[in-house]
């Protein structure tokens, strides 16, 4: 079954994402969709598989490593408090993992709550914009970097 996550890969891959961040061992980083909480990150598998029991031995070590490598860059460059990690699958099943940095300026009622938990009007309100975000999307590839070597886009 062909999902976005394919899409947005083959994109990646061909320099055409304007969301993705750097190119990892196990996939690409990408900035997500909607940046309601500034910097929440995507970690697409590369080569695509189904879920992560698809995975075996290193591939398996290398994407979950890589997930929090992500999440340690988040905390260096955002300010966040703690970083949340989910890899669901339900809607689109290919590999894929959401890396949300938390923050202490969050209301009180959805800050102890899963990201996804927050109102439709909320997660729709911080549209993911290229110009807005290049920088931060720069500073989060640096912060890989400075953890995994070159970071190759």
């Amino acid at each position: 079954m062909r999902t976005v996550i394919h899409e947005r890969v083959e994109a990646a891959e061909e320099g055409t994402n304007p969301k993705a961040i750097c190119r990892m061992s196990s996939g690409w980083a990408v900035l997500g969709d909607s940046q309601y909480l500034k910097g929440y990150c995507l970690l697409l598998s590369n080569p695509t598989v189904s879920d992560l029991n698809a995975l075996e031995g290193m591939a398996r070590t290398r994407f979950l490593s890589d997930m929090a490598i992500i999440g340690d860059a988040l905390l260096e460059v955002t300010g966040a408090i703690r970083i949340n990690y989910e890899i669901l699958g339900n809607l689109d099943p290919a590999l894929h993992a959401h890396i949300f940095p938390r923050y202490v300026t969050e209301p009180e009622a959805h800050r102890t709550a899963p990201p996804m938990m927050y109102p439709a009007e909320v997660k729709d309100s911080v549209p993911f914009d290229r110009d807005r975000d290049f920088s931060l999307m720069e500073r989060i590839a640096a912060a890989i970097q400075r953890r995994i070597g070159d970071c190759g886009y």
